[in-house]
């Protein structure tokens, strides 16, 4: 499983609004409103990209113990199928409650075999969530390290530079929750 993503960049949110109170400009109280907001959203994408994490996890643990049923399910069918075998082998008679199981088992296959796979999908779904909302992740906090530099370098246009990633970051936490609702 991928690491969840975090957010440390506390002390250059400090940073910044040191810097702004002490600056002359006023756009760089701009800078640090919008980076307290791009960290607070980089928060909401990080909560949501380990939560997709978790239930991908979850999810794989009930396919896996769903296919270890399901394997549990075959291994008795055929021990049962090799008894019929051996029976038939020694002029025996076979048992018709033995067949009869046979075919249950084989049944009950195939509704395990769906579970697991369902439970897989929703694995896959979910790392393809929590994969998304990472990549948002990422643009909110080179934003506000973007954003830190504009301030340190009094360069206004970085702050620009910064809110387009910081654009890109909504996209990304945008596109990660309706992806996995549709």
């Amino acid at each position: 499983m991928p690491e969840e993503p975090e957010v440390p960049l506390e002390s250059v949110h400090e940073e910044i609004h040191h810097h702004a109170e002490h600056s002359g400009e006023r756009w760089t109280l701009g800078v640090a409103l919008s980076s307290a907001l791009i960290a607070a959203l980089a928060a909401v994408s990080s909560l949501l990209a380990g939560h997709h994490s978790d239930e991908a996890l979850i999810e794989q643990m009930k396919a896996t113990d769903q296919w270890s049923y399901y394997q549990a399910k075959g291994i008795k069918a055929n021990i049962l199928a090799s008894k019929m075998e051996l029976q038939r082998t020694l002029g025996k008679e076979g048992d018709q409650g033995d067949e009869k199981k046979v075919r249950q088992y084989s049944a009950e296959q195939e509704e395990i075999k769906n579970e697991a796979q369902r439970a897989q999908e929703k694995s896959a779904a979910h790392i393809r969530s929590h994969n998304i909302l990472a990549r948002g992740v990422t643009f909110f906090q080179i934003s506000i390290a973007i954003g830190a530099i504009s301030v340190l370098t009094k360069r206004k246009w970085f702050w620009f530079v910064g809110l387009f990633g910081a654009l890109i970051g909504t996209w990304f936490l945008v596109e990660g929750i309706i992806r996995f609702h549709a």
